[in-house]
C-alpha cells in the first residue's frame, strides 16, 4: 500500500519527501496549505506573488510541484507557470487554484501546461489525493512502496526504514516481481519462470522458499508484526497484503 506521500530518493543513504512549491497571495490560504502538506508528509516552500515564486525557483529549491493561484497580485499565475517553463525547467507539474469556475480559463490552463485544476474552496484531503495522483503520473523514477519498504526499479535500490538494503540480483529480481504483482498468489511455478528463467527447470524443489526465506530475513519481514510476504498455503506466496 502506498504511504499518503510520494517519496522520493535523494542519491544518498536515506529518503527525502516530494516538496511541493506552493504561489498564493491569500496568507491564511497559503499556511492552511503548507500545514496541510506537512501533515501529509510533504515539504513546502511559500511565495505570495510572482516575483517571490521566480525568487524561490532561482534560489535553487528543488520542487517536485507547483501549487499556484491563477490571480495573483502581480501577475496572472498561468502566464507564470508558461514563463517559468520557457526557463528551463521542462518537467515541473502544476495544480491551478482559482476562485473562478470558467471554461475559458480551466482550458487556457490546461493548454499552458497544468496537470490539475481546483476550484476555491476545497477540501484539504481531497487536494492532497489530487497532488499525489499528479506525482505518480509524472514521476519518472517509479518506486514502489510498501509501509517502510521503497523498491526503485530504475535504480535496483531497496531501502527500509531509510537504511538501505544490499540484495543478490537473484533476490533484488524476486523482491521486484513480488512488488510488482502486489496482492496476487504468486505460486512456485510462476515464481521459478519470471525469476530465474529458463534457469527454473534446473533448479532443486526447496530454492524458492530458501531464497524468500533469505530475502525475508534481509528486509526484516521476519521482526515485524505485519510480514508483507505470506504464504497462502498449498498455493504459493502473496505479497504486501
Amino acid at each position: 500500500m502506498y504511504t499518503n506521500a510520494i517519496l522520493k530518493n535523494n542519491g544518498k543513504k536515506g529518503k527525502t519527501m516530494a516538496r511541493i512549491g506552493i504561489i498564493e497571495d491569500d496568507k491564511m490560504l497559503n499556511q492552511a496549505l503548507k500545514i496541510a502538506l506537512q501533515k501529509g508528509g510533504f515539504a513546502a516552500s511559500c511565495a505570495y506573488d510572482c516575483k517571490e515564486a521566480v525568487q524561490m525557483l532561482n534560489n535553487g529549491e528543488n520542487l517536485d510541484l507547483l501549487l499556484i493561484d491563477v490571480t495573483l497580485p502581480d501577475g496572472n499565475g498561468i502566464r507564470l507557470y508558461e514563463e517559468i517553463l520557457r526557463n528551463g525547467i521542462k518537467e515541473l507539474p502544476a495544480i491551478f487554484l482559482t476562485a473562478r469556475d470558467e471554461e475559458r480559463e480551466m482550458l487556457e490552463a490546461f493548454d499552458a501546461g497544468a496537470d490539475d485544476y481546483v476550484v476555491k474552496p476545497f477540501q484539504m484531503k481531497v487536494l492532497l489525493k489530487r497532488i499525489e495522483a499528479v506525482l505518480r503520473r509524472t514521476d519518472k523514477d517509479k518506486v514502489f512502496i510498501f509501509d517502510d519498504l521503497e523498491v526503485w526499479p530504475e535504480k535496483r535500490r531497496v531501502f527500509r526504514g531509510g537504511e538501505e538494503i544490499m540484495l543478490t540480483a537473484r533476490e533484488y529480481n524476486l523482491l521486484e516481481f513480488f512488488a510488482k504483482n502486489q496482492g496476487q498468489v504468486l505460486t512456485r511455478e510462476m515464481i521459478l519462470e519470471s525469476v530465474w528463467g529458463i534457469d527454473g527447470q534446473f533448479v532443486e524443489e526447496n530454492t524458492v522458499s530458501v531464497t524468500i526465506g533469505r530475502l525475508r530475513r534481509k528486509i526484516g519481514d521476519q521482526k515485524v508484526q505485519k510480514a508483507l510476504i505470506k504464504n497462502v498455503f498449498g498455493l504459493g506466496y502473496r505479497f504486501g497484503e
